[in-house]
């Protein structure tokens, strides 16, 4: 079975959430004899058959980007090449532009869309945009939502509850290994014993401001490890503050995150705003058995972090209500302990790459039979 999967962009050019997905599809798929390959756009221009891990990656000119939408001309030539290869088009959503290719190239392959999120910040053009998104979402053969509070909150998904189900993002434990003893001991030495960690770009829907505003008072050690368009303000807004217990590192190699989720004390993650679906650092705390922070969205984040189970749960935008939860945490090491073996025990349970795999191999297949079955009738 051969899979083309369809996003805006991708590895080695783009690193985040979607990508990982992506990625972690392609590779876990080959036990399955399922072979992946990637269609994305990119700056650098066309390129063709680029291995990347054990799958093979193809580009398309990005020729303009608009409002957090790439846009191609030939892509619409290669699209229709690859996809006529492939069994199944594997869409990631949202990604407007990919829309017009799925029409304009009339692709008639069996199609999933992952549902990665709501559109959330361009309000005005997402009612332009509308008419066209509920036409694809109508024309796709199935969707998948990330969990079931993204499925139960999303105006878009409530209305094609009848072909979505809900598939959770996973994550394979063996790409973090532990750390280098020496580089343990490093980030030991210059951070102490306990502190609470974010890992994770700094975006404007990260909700890191109300993380520096709950720091007023209190001297709980924070480390922030991520870099992103607000990394400046946040160290003004700190320094406006009088704060010396937040450390800034920027973006670090993986090996020193691996570190860095070792030591770590727990897991805050105060994303304020839908645009955070999931919250994939959230759930690399939960692997590594951390006790977790997070604000109730109505995403994905309050599936990973169940409140008094994995953590604590807080309302978003309360800096006095996150800096209550950290310090629960903090003057309860019993609890958190607890707290972060039931995170773990939830991540085993629900959100391995290997279980996260399966279950679209097994929705890949359904496709087919479906397809062919039409066929014969």
């Amino acid at each position: 079975m051969k899979i083309l999967h369809f996003f805006k962009c991708y590895y080695p050019d783009s690193v985040g959430g979607v990508e990982q997905v992506i990625c972690q599809l392609a590779e876990g798929g080959r036990v399955h004899d399922v072979a992946a390959e990637v269609l994305t756009l990119s700056k650098r221009g066309a390129t063709r058959n680029q291995p990347y891990a054990h799958h093979l990656t193809h580009t398309s000119k990005q020729d303009l980007y608009f409002a957090s939408t790439g846009l191609s001309l030939s892509v619409f030539k290669d699209f229709r090449e690859l996809a006529s290869q492939a069994d199944i088009v594997h869409y990631h959503f949202p990604w407007p532009f990919m829309d017009l290719v799925h029409f304009g190239t009339r692709c008639k392959k069996p199609t999933v869309v992952t549902y990665h999120s709501d559109i959330v910040k361009q309000k005005l053009l997402l009612q332009l945009y509308k008419p066209l998104l509920h036409r694809f979402m109508h024309s796709v053969d199935h969707i998948v939502a990330t969990s079931p509070n993204y499925m139960v909150t999303s105006p878009i998904l409530h209305r094609y509850q009848h072909k979505t189900s809900i598939i959770p993002i996973g994550l394979d434990r063996a790409a973090y290994p532990p750390s280098d003893i020496a580089r343990r001991e490093y980030w030991q030495q210059h951070l102490g014993e306990r502190f609470f960690l974010f890992v994770g770009a700094i975006r404007y829907y990260k909700g890191l401001h109300i993380l520096v505003e709950a720091m007023r008072g209190v001297d709980l050690p924070v480390v922030i490890m991520g870099a992103g368009p607000l990394e400046d303000e946040l160290c003004q807004q700190a320094a406006k503050m009088g704060l010396n217990n937040i450390h800034f590192l920027g973006q670090l190699p993986d090996e020193d995150k691996f570190a860095l989720l070792e030591l770590s004390y727990g897991i805050v993650f105060p994303s304020h705003l839908r645009s955070e679906a999931f919250g994939i650092s959230l759930l690399e705390g939960a692997m590594y058995g951390k006790p977790l922070i997070s604000s109730e969205i109505g995403t994905g984040t309050t599936y990973i972090n169940i409140h008094q189970e994995t953590g604590l749960v807080v309302p978003p935008s309360d800096p006095i209500a996150l800096r209550d939860a950290m310090l629960s945490l903090w003057h309860d090491p019993i609890s958190a302990q607890r707290y972060g073996q039931n995170a773990k025990q939830r991540y085993e349970k629900l959100f391995t790459a290997d279980l996260m795999t399966d279950q679209y191999v097994k929705l890949y297949r359904s496709l087919l039979d479906n397809t062919h079955d039409a066929i014969k009738q």
